[in-house]
């Protein structure tokens, strides 16, 4: 890791969803949270929770020093929307089997 910078990932247990256009493309209770220095926490769900189905694997490929080679999926109004690292460095290796979106909402419990 560079001076100053650090990654963790935890196990999360909170409720997060994607919804784009009405439709549900991923619902998890058992994201995994991603905290990296300067950037927001990011949710990594579990590739079961995500519906590939409606998803259109894209060309674009990323590098990140820290987490390795991003590959993207997007939905056809809303290009490389979602990321995977399919072999992730392994102080990351958690993430592996799991895709990031960049919005995603935290749904609240039911009230009892």
């Amino acid at each position: 890791m560079t001076q100053g910078h650090r990654i963790t990932v935890e196990q999360g247990t909170e409720h997060v969803r994607v919804v784009r256009g009405g439709q549900v493309l991923a619902e998890s209770t058992r994201p995994l949270l991603l905290r990296e220095t300067g950037l927001p926490v990011r949710y990594y769900l579990p590739v079961e929770d995500v519906r590939l189905e409606l998803l259109a694997p894209s060309e674009t490929r990323t590098h990140c020093p820290f987490k390795g080679d991003a590959s993207y999926w997007s939905l056809p109004d809303a290009p490389d929307l979602v990321w995977t690292y399919s072999d992730p460095k392994p102080e990351v290796a958690e993430i592996k089997d799991h895709l990031c979106f960049y919005e995603v909402e935290v749904v609240a419990p039911e009230p009892r």
